[in-house]
């Protein structure tokens, strides 16, 4: 953790501010982790506790915070795991209570009979074959009961299959699978991607997708690029990122709903810090290194909105209790503005209605860190095992 990374390296050369931002992350992410640990699990969610100090009035800026370890997720763990992976085996040790990531990997893979979310299984899936586990066989054999490659899916479990079996294709034959998983994935594609694989939901967020559904195609399909040369994923690929980066906020945000038809954002509230300092780093670099464009700039961008947000005065990287708060959302409870906008949208592509914005405002802050963002953290900035 001394020496900075590769990637790390790349934005200190394009914004050393993101840089340095990223190395705090870092640091701190290793630091809190432990905090989410429990018995082999992690917790689903940290929550933040404000603790007023002596003498405050109780405003946000002269509060104190702790977190409360709340629920544990299978899913969760096997993000972290991989995350994990990508850091010395004694900082493993110090987060894991003496075990390393490859028992966290063991530790999920006895839960995989009992497993019936494929998304969950196939990271599980990925996390093994990164692993080098001798339980990826037992993994790759699950994955397979839950999905024949064509199973209509959420979007971004059906990326997590295909990421899973390009993982494991260096050292079991998978390509059968994965040649039907790579079809469902570049299928489901319209302009960008919507929710599921097929059409599903209500008539009026039928079209909507997440950012999520972006950036894990986008991950998914640049690595099928890189293990074998193929020129429509990469085409893909590119076609998905740049779209989300040309419609990337003023001050770096990366939206969080998208019409799939024509790849307008739908509506950008919450922006996710996790998307910031994770997710688009994530999907964008293993792009670039696939062969694909490079945007570099707009993952600085997205970084310098974590570092100074205009929707709020306050600090989303506190560093203690928490590395980053969870997001920036509206003053909307119900959540009107997101259905108002995928209805209108549903009828007229691009229909903003201004209004919604001055009515509902952006700049609440939840303060709470789910442990995933850390493991994504992590996975996004440290060097790979062939770095």
């Amino acid at each position: 953790m001394t020496t900075p990374p590769l990637r790390v390296g790349l934005a200190a050369g394009a914004d050393p501010p993101s840089a340095v931002l990223v190395e705090r992350l870092l640091r701190d992410a290793v630091r809190v982790l432990p905090r989410a640990h429990r018995d082999g699990d992690f917790a689903f969610t940290l929550t933040g506790i404000p603790q007023r100090q002596s003498g405050s009035r109780g405003d946000h800026a002269r509060r104190g915070w702790r977190v409360r370890p709340a629920g544990t997720s299978t899913r969760y763990a096997a993000i972290i795991a991989l995350g994990l992976m990508r850091v010395p085996d004694a900082c493993q040790r110090q987060i894991l209570g003496g075990e390393d990531s490859h028992d966290l990997v063991g530790h999920l893979a006895k839960r995989l009979d009992t497993l019936t979310n494929t998304g969950d299984v196939a990271l599980i899936c990925w996390a093994a074959a990164e692993a080098g586990h001798s339980e990826l066989p037992h993994a790759l054999t699950r994955l397979r009961d839950l999905d024949d490659g064509g199973t209509p899916l959420d979007v971004v479990a059906a990326a997590w299959v295909v990421t899973a079996l390009v993982a494991a294709r260096t050292s079991h034959d998978v390509e059968r699978h994965l040649a039907v998983a790579r079809h469902r994935l570049l299928a489901a594609r319209r302009a960008v991607y919507p929710h599921t694989t097929v059409s599903s939901g209500g008539w009026y967020r039928s079209h909507v997708g997440s950012f999520a559904d972006q950036v894990y195609p986008v991950q998914a399909l640049a690595r099928l690029h890189a293990s074998d040369g193929d020129a429509e994923a990469l085409m893909v690929a590119n076609h998905v990122a740049e779209v989300i980066c040309q419609g990337q906020g003023e001050a770096g945000q990366w939206w969080w709903h998208y019409d799939s038809r024509t790849g307008s954002v739908v509506e950008g509230y919450p922006v996710y810090s996790v998307h910031q300092h994770a997710m688009a780093p994530m999907a964008l670099f293993d792009l670039a290194e696939a062969g694909g464009n490079d945007h570099l700039g707009a993952i600085c961008r997205g970084l310098g909105w974590l570092a100074d947000p205009p929707e709020t005065a306050e600090d989303l990287v506190p560093g203690d209790p928490v590395p980053s708060w969870r997001k920036v959302t509206r003053q909307d409870a119900r959540k009107v503005v997101r259905g108002v906008r995928a209805a209108t949208t549903r009828v007229r592509p691009g229909l903003r209605l201004p209004a919604l914005d001055r009515l509902f405002p952006p700049g609440v802050v939840d303060h709470e860190c789910r442990p995933y963002e850390l493991g994504w953290l992590l996975y996004a900035w440290m060097p790979g095992a062939d770095a």
